[in-house]
């Protein structure tokens, strides 16, 4: 299974927005700069997140975005719809049905059985973990010196309203 990058980001994004001051708005350059990512990419996940209601923004020269929810209330797999067209992770090609040369009615996908059991335990464990408990899980002593390197660039970038 692989999930596209844009859900990643998006996932990263909501951190870094769980670690922002209240009432205040990181505005969407700092977030693709400290991300090291594409700022027009950036701005189009940003869009989407705010299309699902999980972060807010606000616009003008002290505008920047927000979270729109507790992040022990955001569940990655919300980032996951958010941000995807929310289609299965496996679709059958019809492959077995040529290796036997099944008729139509004939027609079944073993392997569909399997992937969808994948997907329902995938599909929990993404509903389970929130943006809080990532962020609990980088909080370690070992990255200390850098997720207060990280919370120094929100605070000199964010803005209060």
């Amino acid at each position: 299974m692989k999930m596209k990058a844009g859900v990643e980001q998006s996932v990263y994004t909501l951190v870094l927005l769980s670690m922002l001051p209240e009432k205040a708005v990181l505005p969407g350059d700092a977030i693709s700069q400290q991300l090291g990512t594409s700022r027009t990419y950036t701005l189009k996940l940003l869009r989407k997140l705010v299309n699902a209601d999980l972060i807010s923004s606000t616009a003008g020269i002290k505008g920047g975005y927000k979270l729109n929810k507790k992040p022990e209330d955001i569940s990655i797999y919300d980032v996951y719809l958010a941000t995807t067209d929310n289609q299965s992770l496996y679709s059958p090609n019809g492959i077995l049905k040529d290796m036997l040369n099944l008729n139509e009615d004939d027609q079944c996908c073993m392997l569909m059985e399997l992937m969808d059991e994948a997907e329902i335990a995938w599909k929990n464990v993404l509903i389970r973990e929130t943006i809080a408990s990532l962020y609990e899980r980088i909080t370690i002593p070992k990255f200390q010196e850098k997720i207060e390197a990280v919370q120094q660039m929100i605070n000199e970038k964010s803005i209060i309203n």
